[in-house]
């Protein structure tokens, strides 16, 4: 692999194209809402938002939101924490031509989870799951490991980390959500509380 393509990423229909470990299947493969699944898997669930701005956006996500060349975008990054530990990086892109008709919430989210507001939503469709395999070189691992490592947690500049990424669309506007699985996620399981409530159900 030429150095240069460490910064992209190779996205593939099917999540065995990436081999990824046993534990993480499920977590990249669920058909619902990654949200309502980490809440189910920890005691405590919140957003943190990283930043939300204009930036540009990565060489391998222009095409997918309908751009020729990567350009400027809506940027919002965040992590998803169960009970005060990162578990997933959130990065997500809207192009600049969409309105806020398009997207009318997505300007004053904060801290607020975009997944609860998309599945939430019935004017949203919702595109078919994609699966990487990123490396130290791509810019979300670098993204993330800045992240995790400002909270005293570093991880191997060799280590790979799993994502997936979705496309949505609401009326003529694009929104794609790209999801990084950190370290934290391999050691979530079901709360009792939920599964209480879901053998009540």
């Amino acid at each position: 692999m030429r150095p240069g393509s460490l910064r992209q990423a190779q996205w593939h229909a099917h999540v065995n194209a990436v081999n990824a470990p046993p534990a993480l299947r499920h977590w990249l493969t669920g058909g619902g809402s990654l949200t309502a699944k980490l809440k189910a898997h920890s005691q405590s669930f919140r957003v943190q938002c990283l930043h939300q701005e204009t930036a540009r956006c990565l060489s391998d996500e222009a095409a997918s939101i309908g751009l020729y060349r990567p350009g400027r975008v809506w940027e919002r990054e965040v992590l998803l924490r169960c009970d005060n530990r990162p578990a997933v990086f959130g990065h997500t892109v809207v192009p600049m031509q969409a309105t806020a008709t398009d997207w009318p919430l997505f300007s004053a989210l904060g801290e607020r989870s975009l997944g609860t507001t998309l599945f939430g939503d019935r004017m949203v469709r919702r595109g078919p799951l994609e699966f990487a395999r990123l490396r130290a070189g791509h810019p979300l691992v670098q993204r993330a490991q800045a992240a995790l490592a400002r909270e005293g947690t570093r991880t191997s500049d060799k280590a790979l980390f799993f994502a997936r990424r979705c496309l949505y669309q609401r009326h003529r506007g694009l929104l794609l959500v790209t999801e990084v699985f950190l370290p934290a996620v391999f050691e979530l399981t079901r709360t009792v509380a939920t599964d209480t409530l879901i053998n009540k159900a």
